[in-house]
């Protein structure tokens, strides 16, 4: 293990997670993304999860995601506010974006099981976290579970779960919930107390925050990020119900499209910089029907910032 230097974890809060922007041969824009990540910040967000589905991470090769990380920090962004996607098929290329991560002071990772072969045991799933966690080697690392089954189509039980926290309580630090079951995020808040949960969907902030939880790390964020923030601050309070009835108006919007084009599309409507609706294979640019449908929604962010 290595030293005893203060472990900073990441706030509770607003995540978004973030876009990458690209270029016209479909590389990375480093300067458009880390611009887009301080206006991020600026606009209220509490932190990021970068290199994440939102951000088209596993389109891109382990040296461009590593890469993607070192250029954000050289253009500033704090380390303590990153949760850094992690996640491969391959354990190997976990374990090595992982080592970069806390190479580059970034403590939070945000780690997909191994996805490719699925219905795999509890028994398989734990030996890959466990095999990450000690070949990293570092007590700073604070592993976020991410449960999306819908996409990796290996979700984590509750068994799977109380199993890593009773191996590593001080390093399994979350989840980000992103089955869009509300109930499910609401089960592991009451089962596991200090499993740090953030819903993976805005439109059940609240829900969350009422029971305990974390907060909220989304792909809409990119564009609710002042209107969630409000909400974050304001949800004990009352006259929340209408703002939460816009952002989830928003959100609902946005899924009845491709999630990341669409989102893309709105930043290059905000922005007025087409190169926002770059995106790699097998994501396509929306078409004239779709960029007309979300100006609206468009409007809406710019009225909010």
């Amino acid at each position: 293990m290595t030293d005893c230097t203060p472990v900073h974890t990441i706030r509770d809060g607003v995540y978004a997670a973030s876009l990458t922007p690209l270029r016209g041969d479909l590389s990375i824009d480093h300067a458009a993304y880390a611009k887009h990540a301080h206006w991020l910040l600026q606009h209220g967000c509490d932190g990021l999860a970068v290199m994440g589905t939102t951000g088209e991470a596993t389109s891109f090769s382990i040296a461009e995601r590593q890469e993607a990380l070192e250029r954000l920090l050289i253009e500033g962004l704090p380390p303590a506010r990153l949760m850094v996607g992690t996640g491969c098929a391959a354990l190997p290329d976990t374990i090595a974006l992982t080592r970069h991560a806390r190479a580059n002071g970034v403590n939070a990772v945000l780690t997909l099981p191994p996805f490719y072969y699925k219905s795999p045991s509890d028994d398989g799933l734990f030996a890959a976290f466990d095999q990450l966690i000690q070949a990293v080697g570092d007590t700073r690392l604070k592993v976020y579970l991410y449960h999306f089954p819908q996409m990796s189509a290996v979700p984590f039980s509750n068994a799977l779960i109380e199993r890593l926290l009773t191996a590593y309580p001080d390093t399994i630090a979350g989840m980000k919930d992103s089955s869009g079951d509300v109930h499910h995020m609401l089960e592991v808040i009451a089962q596991f107390p200090r499993l740090r949960l953030f819903a993976g969907t805005e439109q059940y902030l609240v829900d969350v925050l009422r029971a305990g939880g974390a907060g909220c790390i989304s792909a809409t964020i990119n564009i609710t990020c002042r209107l969630t923030q409000k909400l974050y601050r304001q949800w004990s309070g009352g006259g929340t119900f209408m703002l939460q009835q816009q952002i989830t108006g928003i959100r609902r919007t946005v899924e009845t499209l491709p999630v990341i084009p669409a989102l893309k599309c709105v930043m290059a409507q905000l922005t007025k910089q087409t190169a926002w609706q770059h995106v790699r294979p097998p994501h396509v640019p929306l078409n004239r029907a779709g960029t007309e449908f979300l100006q609206k929604i468009t409007q809406q962010v710019a009225q909010s910032l």
